[in-house]
């Protein structure tokens, strides 16, 4: 199953975070993808406050840690920003398959190559149309087929 979602603001990317957040359970990977800007820390913040149901849960982006790991209602959450990395071969010192035993967050999941996997949720990020707003993003989510029908 494939959704496209309009988001015309913050607001609607923390909704659509918390959303998956409530379907997520141990040994899910949801990678975000997009380009710089479009959003993809700020849902990983949204699902981190959502995971946690700590609504002021400090969660700095790990793009020099490359993981920040999370204890939440959900089990451990490791967060990852893969975006300085140049493939996969860093990921297994990273903790990787550890971490594959909670959820995984991952921006930059282009970096995992063989590493990704198959059964992940994608959401893709993307500035939506001009018409839409200067905030406006386009998600696009693929994957979890079962549990995606109740967010559509």
């Amino acid at each position: 199953m494939i959704l496209h979602r309009i988001l015309p603001d913050l607001a609607a990317t923390i909704a659509l975070a918390e959303a998956v957040a409530a379907l997520a359970r141990p040994g899910d990977a949801i990678l975000l993808a997009g380009e710089l800007g479009a959003g993809k820390t700020e849902f990983a913040r949204a699902f981190l406050r959502a995971a946690s149901g700590d609504a002021d849960l400090e969660v700095p982006s790990p793009s020099f840690t490359l993981v920040q790991v999370y204890e939440t209602a959900l089990g451990s959450v490791h967060h990852y920003d893969l975006w300085r990395l140049t493939g996969p071969a860093a990921v297994p010192d990273l903790g990787w398959e550890e971490a594959r035993q909670g959820i995984v967050l991952v921006e930059w999941p282009d970096r995992l190559g063989p590493l990704t996997p198959e059964d992940a949720l994608v959401v893709s990020l993307a500035a939506a149309a001009p018409e839409a707003g200067a905030e406006a993003r386009l998600a696009t989510l693929s994957g979890w087929t079962e549990r995606m029908a109740s967010i559509a």
